[in-house]
């Protein structure tokens, strides 16, 4: 099953195997145009049914870390466009994670040196990485973020939705909206971060408002099946709080992206343990609520494993992340069941092509 085509009304997989989004930090941040040393990283990797890009800035107040690739701007589009076409020419498809990082940000990140974004102003107890006045980078705490108003709030769908757009102009196959791992749409989702009182705040409707008017406006320029909605249950990434009840949250938003014929949602647990649980209620709640296809991804390194969930009926693709970066041949490692290179951590967003494109294959 594992590695069979895979098709939806949209689009058809060569097999149930995705590339989980990575930021990995190889662009140069004054333009944040794709280069050939990331084009060379993915075009490796294409064996992959769907890769799902690293975060890519929806604007550069979006940005929340040194040297990512973005999507706001035609030049970004251009230089997205070889990447795609390499993936394609290996048989593969891509989605562009799109990505505002909100309250994980700096100032000194962004060109104007705007604050970060956020529902409120409440800063975030993670590093960041910036530019130092030598040249060199140093890790800072996140900057203090600005509590968008109404008018900004619209700038941010808008932004959505002109990546959304500009993604099907660089080749790519479908968007996925980051919506998970403590960025900008999970923080309007936590009631611990969002203390709004307007129709961003408050009730879960509210506080999802953003994200689903996100969905909205991009499925407007690229249609509903083209687009993947990523989350977090139970998430602590970026300093996060754990979602109060879940079980109600998850399902909610799965049945809302339902109703809209969204073609793809994106599950992410970053423990690793309930989504192999075969006796947790979540996959199954999501499965009922949502009729599209889902990806399930946290602790995936072997066929087994892939094989066991799908089985189950409660996932149609499985993403992969971390092991793909050391194994470009991830996919023929897996049929085979051969051994798997070890990440080198340190590299994982050191620039260069040391840890990123000099992986050995079988």
């Amino acid at each position: 099953m594992l590695f069979d085509s895979f098709a939806t009304s949209a689009l058809r997989f060569a097999n149930r195997i995705a590339m989980a989004p990575m930021t990995r930090c190889r662009a140069d941040h004054r333009d944040a145009v794709p280069n050939d040393l990331i084009l060379e990283y993915y075009r490796q990797r294409a064996s992959a049914g769907l890769i799902i890009s690293e975060g890519v800035p929806v604007s550069d107040r979006g940005r929340g870390y040194l040297n990512t690739p973005a999507l706001w701007n035609e030049a970004q589009a251009a230089g997205w466009k070889p990447v795609t076409d390499a993936v394609h020419a290996a048989g593969g498809k891509m989605f562009a994670q799109l990505w505002h990082c909100g309250r994980i940000a700096h100032a000194a990140l962004h060109a104007d040196g705007s604050a970060p974004a956020a529902p409120s102003i409440k800063a975030a107890a993670t590093p960041v990485m910036i530019p130092a006045d030598d040249g060199k980078v140093i890790s800072t705490a996140c900057g203090q973020p600005q509590a968008l108003s109404i008018q900004e709030i619209r700038g941010v769908i808008a932004e959505f939705a002109h990546a959304a757009k500009l993604a099907m102009q660089a080749g790519f196959d479908g968007v996925e909206i980051h919506g998970a791992n403590g960025y900008l749409l999970d923080q309007f989702r936590c009631p611990a971060l969002n203390n709004r009182s307007d129709a961003y705040g408050g009730p879960l409707a509210n506080r999802y408002r953003l994200l689903l008017e996100v969905v909205d406006a991009a499925a407007a320029e690229i249609g509903p099946q083209r687009i993947v909605v990523r989350q977090s249950p139970w998430g602590l990434n970026n300093d996060m709080v754990a979602d109060p009840e879940p079980m109600a949250t998850y399902p909610w938003l799965a049945r809302e992206l339902n109703r809209r014929d969204i073609g793809f949602l994106h599950i992410y647990c970053q423990t690793n343990d309930w989504i192999h649980d075969a006796a947790h209620s979540m996959m199954p709640a999501l499965r009922d609520a949502f009729h599209g296809a889902i990806i399930a991804c946290g602790g995936f390194k072997t066929a087994a494993a892939c094989e066991a969930i799908l089985a189950r009926g409660q996932a149609d693709l499985i993403a992969i992340g971390k092991p793909f970066i050391s194994n470009p041949d991830l996919v023929e490692r897996l049929r085979r069941d051969a051994p798997l290179n070890k990440w080198d951590s340190a590299s994982f967003y050191a620039g260069g092509e040391k840890g990123y494109t000099d992986y050995p294959t079988l």
